[in-house]
C-alpha cells in the first residue's frame, strides 16, 4: 500500500447538486423531514427488500433510521448538528456498530439557479482498512442518492 492510496481511502467524499427553482429552506425540508419520500431504500438500506420507510429525527441527538416490514428499527446514525435551513451533520454507520461511524455534513445555500446542496462524507479512518472497499461504493451511492433521488424529488416539490 502506498501513502497516496492510503490517504485517498481516508479523504472526504464531496458531492454537490443544485436543486433548480427551490430555496435552501425548501431543499433542507425535503432532505430532512421528507427523507422517506426520496431515499432509495430498495438499493440503499440495511434490510433492502424488507425496508418499508426511513426517517431523520429532526433534532440534535435524533436518530436516522429505517424500519423493516416486521417493524424492526435499524439505526443508521445520529444527528450531531441541526441548523435549519443551512446545515445538518450526522454520524453514519448503517449496518455497522456506532464506533465505526463516519460523519456526513450537508450544507444548503441559495443561488440564482436554486438551492446548492453540498455533501461531505468524512471520517473514513473509523473503518480502518475497510475504507478501501467501502469508500468507492459510497462515492457511487451518493451520486445516485443525492444527485438523482433527492434532486428529482426536491425539484418536483415532493
Amino acid at each position: 500500500m502506498t501513502v497516496e492510496s492510503y490517504a485517498e481511502w481516508f479523504a472526504p467524499l464531496r458531492k454537490t447538486v443544485t436543486v433548480r427553482r427551490r430555496t435552501a429552506t425548501e431543499a433542507f425540508e425535503v432532505f430532512t423531514t421528507g427523507m422517506a419520500r426520496w431515499w432509495p431504500l430498495d438499493r440503499y438500506s440495511i434490510s433492502l427488500e424488507r425496508a418499508r420507510t426511513c426517517a431523520i429525527e429532526a433534532r440534535v441527538g435524533g436518530e436516522i433510521y429505517e424500519v423493516s416490514e416486521d417493524g424492526e428499527r435499524l439505526v443508521w446514525g445520529r444527528v450531531l448538528v441541526f441548523e435549519p435551513p443551512a446545515r445538518l451533520v450526522v454520524t453514519w454507520h448503517p449496518g455497522r456498530e456506532p464506533q465505526t461511524a463516519q460523519e456526513v455534513e450537508v450544507r444548503f445555500s441559495d443561488t440564482p439557479e436554486g438551492a446548492l446542496v453540498e455533501l461531505e462524507h468524512r471520517g473514513w479512518a473509523a473503518l480502518g482498512d475497510e475504507a478501501r472497499k467501502t469508500r468507492p461504493s459510497y462515492s457511487e451511492g451518493w451520486d445516485c442518492v443525492l444527485g438523482t433521488s433527492f434532486r428529482d424529488a426536491a425539484e418536483a416539490g415532493k
